[in-house]
């Protein structure tokens, strides 16, 4: 960051009187320009013992699978978020159900949030950020084209708990291993007992 959002004058980085990390400071205004991690919501859409899930047709990894998620916006629920990009990405409404998967990426400054959903007809469709939409059983997940960690291991968990017919919240971190690009390190924290 260069440039002040407030007056466009130049910023600083430097830790504010009380703060104790570096923040983007304003000399002209004395803005605080804090920069936050963003926060992913989506959905796990269920129709009978199929899942939806859409090809991505942007980057990053266009061509790739992933559940219906993106950035949640101001002046939404995490619910509402994760339900209009199901819409946007799967053209498909859902039920909104329960919170089952919250994920850290401390190396992206992203937390995931990922909900259980009920589509109530299975209608569906890309929207502009997806190739292709189809519904898959367990079988037919394409696990070698899984577009993101987090997506694969939220899969995973899935599928392991619904063989149980329990679905407790899953929460970890998924952290980039130091100088490898596609080497992560998962850490699911033990919420089934």
């Amino acid at each position: 960051m260069r440039y002040c959002s407030q007056c466009g004058s130049g910023v600083t980085l430097t830790v504010p009187e009380g703060d104790n990390m570096p923040r983007h400071v304003c000399a002209e205004c004395g803005t605080i320009h804090y920069q936050n991690p963003k926060i992913v919501v989506g959905c796990i859409p269920e129709w009978g013992d199929q899942l939806l899930l859409c090809k991505r047709a942007i980057e990053p990894r266009y061509g790739l699978w992933t559940l219906p998620a993106g950035f949640m916006e101001n002046g939404e629920t995490v619910q509402q978020g994760a339900a209009r990009e199901t819409l946007e990405e799967a053209q498909a409404q859902v039920e909104v159900g329960a919170l089952y998967a919250l994920f850290n990426l401390p190396h992206i400054n992203q937390v995931y949030m990922l909900f259980r959903a009920r589509l109530p007809a299975p209608e569906y469709g890309p929207g502009a950020e997806s190739l292709e939409t189809q519904l898959m059983s367990e079988s037919e997940i394409p696990w070698d084209e899984i577009a993101f960690p987090v997506i694969h291991e939220s899969l995973q968990l899935y599928f392991r708990d619904r063989a149980t017919g329990r679905f407790p919240l899953r929460t970890g971190s998924i952290r980039r291993l130091e100088g490898q690009a596609r080497r992560y390190e998962v850490l699911i924290e033990d919420n089934a007992a």
